[in-house]
């Protein structure tokens, strides 16, 4: 018997990850065994924390940050593959993504602890080469090893790779269509029941509030936002953003409001919002275009160029987007 509205049930599951919580909804007939997906999803989405995390110090991660220079260090898989996928998009976006400002992050209280003057000092005057330069993977034998010295921070692609991980799981257990999330990641399989595409809000930068600025209808393709009003910190009286420009080892100056990204899968997606606010809007539309993302640039109002910048294309996966 065919799949219809009315023989679907509708299951939402979530819990909790990486400091916040996991989502996936999607609707399938009544006698699906929801608690099955339900567990093999947390049982993922915390693989890849304990992969992936800046805060266990057990994590693979962690391993790696630990090690010598040259001492190559054998990965799990994920890792391994998150690793390669953080490096391709730092050396597509010139730099402009760089999973090796974990030091930064930290020495300007992004972490556990305040701002730290001394520390900030030492990662602005750090001669960095991007870190797609100075580590090495050794894919086939899954192990990676350190050429310079840095502190990996994945917490820029993490999450998107994440949601992924929630799809792959979705989808062995016969789930064609949902909505699945780890905090503003997301990813659209397929369509709602009626055929319709997934509504997705875009959220209006404002730090004192959560409210949309638009909707977007999405299928079978990823979303993440990057902006500077949601995690950020006080340093001498200045309101700085948790993104970094890994050209000068501090918070970026002036950002976009917000990048919200496009793409194929999460973990791009993710990434490359992160790489939108630093490239701004001039040369982040120039590389949407080249590498068929879909962008879209908003600003405070007190900036220079209040409103938006975009670049939004149809995608071969047949996406639909509403006019933003």
């Amino acid at each position: 018997m065919p799949k219809t509205f009315t023989n679907l049930a509708r299951h939402a599951l979530n819990g909790p990850t990486m400091g916040t919580r996991w989502s996936a909804l999607f609707h399938m007939p009544f006698d699906f065994k929801a608690a099955e997906v339900d567990a093999a999803m947390a049982n993922a989405v915390a693989q890849v924390d304990q992969q992936m995390s800046t805060w266990k110090p057990d994590s693979d991660l962690n391993r790696l940050n630990r090690a010598t220079l040259g001492e190559w260090i054998s990965l799990p898989e994920q890792l391994m593959n998150v690793l390669q996928a953080g490096l391709s998009i730092g050396e597509a976006s010139d730099g402009a993504f760089d999973i090796g400002m974990g030091d930064a992050v930290t020495a300007w209280g992004f972490a556990t602890a305040d701002a730290d003057e001394t520390a900030i000092k030492a990662a602005r005057i750090k001669c960095r080469s991007p870190t797609y330069h100075t580590l090495e993977l050794d894919i086939a034998n899954r192990r990676a090893r350190k050429h310079a010295a840095m502190y990996l921070d994945l917490n820029g692609i993490a999450k998107g790779y994440g949601v992924d991980r929630l799809v792959d799981v979705a989808r062995l257990h016969g789930v064609e269509a949902g909505l699945f999330a780890i905090d503003g990641e997301l990813l659209a399989l397929g369509t709602q029941p009626d055929g319709r595409a997934w509504a997705i809000a875009i959220e209006r930068p404002d730090r004192h509030e959560r409210a949309p600025r638009s909707i977007i209808e999405l299928s079978e393709a990823a979303i993440a936002t990057s902006g500077d009003y949601r995690h950020w910190v006080a340093v001498g009286g200045h309101r700085l953003s948790h993104t970094m420009d890994p050209r000068l080892g501090m918070p970026l100056q002036n950002p976009p409001a917000s990048a919200t990204v496009i793409a194929g899968d999460g973990m791009s997606a993710d990434a490359w919002a992160t790489a939108m606010m630093v490239l701004g809007e001039q040369r982040g539309l120039e590389l949407a275009r080249k590498f068929g993302l879909s962008v879209l640039f908003l600003y405070h109002s007190q900036q220079k160029t209040a409103g938006c910048g975009i670049f939004i294309e149809q995608a071969a996966r047949q996406s639909t987007y509403e006019p933003f």
